[in-house]
């Protein structure tokens, strides 16, 4: 079954806290595709991975970039606004609220929220249920005041 992690943002912004989950999970040979809510979004974050820290790589695409939408499959890393996966990823990542119509195809799936914003925080919360409810094996992780991430559930 699916393992699903819930990521509270609450002192990092998810351009600080994205780049290093991607980068743990291509340390463990996963590949993963991120899912974002509008193209617009999945723009900003192809950029940012491209330019986050000056001494780590992430080899990635994004939905809409013709340039490399032939090599999508090759990817280890794909940005996306829809349900594609042409990387045949093993882990999800969700942001901005977006959802995934099935997510048993995948080891991990990650949503990713801002706990500052109400709206995601209550989106996050329904799917917490939700997925409760279904049987997935749920974990929430949240960030102490010194910054670390702690499991809480």
């Amino acid at each position: 079954m699916t393992e699903v992690l819930f990521y509270h943002l609450e002192r990092q912004t998810l351009e600080q806290v994205l780049p290093r989950l991607v980068q743990a999970s291509l340390g463990r040979d996963w590949r993963v595709v991120v899912k974002a809510g509008s193209p617009e979004r999945i723009q900003a974050l192809n950029t940012h991975l491209w330019t986050w820290a000056d001494d780590v790589f992430l080899p990635h695409a994004a939905a809409g970039d013709l340039r490399l939408t032939e090599f999508a499959a090759d990817q280890p890393v794909w940005l996306t606004h829809e349900d594609d996966v042409p990387n045949d990823a093993q882990v999800l990542m969700l942001v901005d609220g977006a959802a995934h119509d099935d997510l048993s195809r995948f080891e991990r799936c990650v949503f990713i929220f801002d706990g500052n914003d109400e709206t995601a925080l209550a989106t996050a919360r329904a799917d917490w249920s939700r997925l409760k409810v279904e049987g997935f094996d749920l974990t929430y992780w949240q960030q102490s005041p010194e910054g670390k991430w702690e499991k809480r559930g």
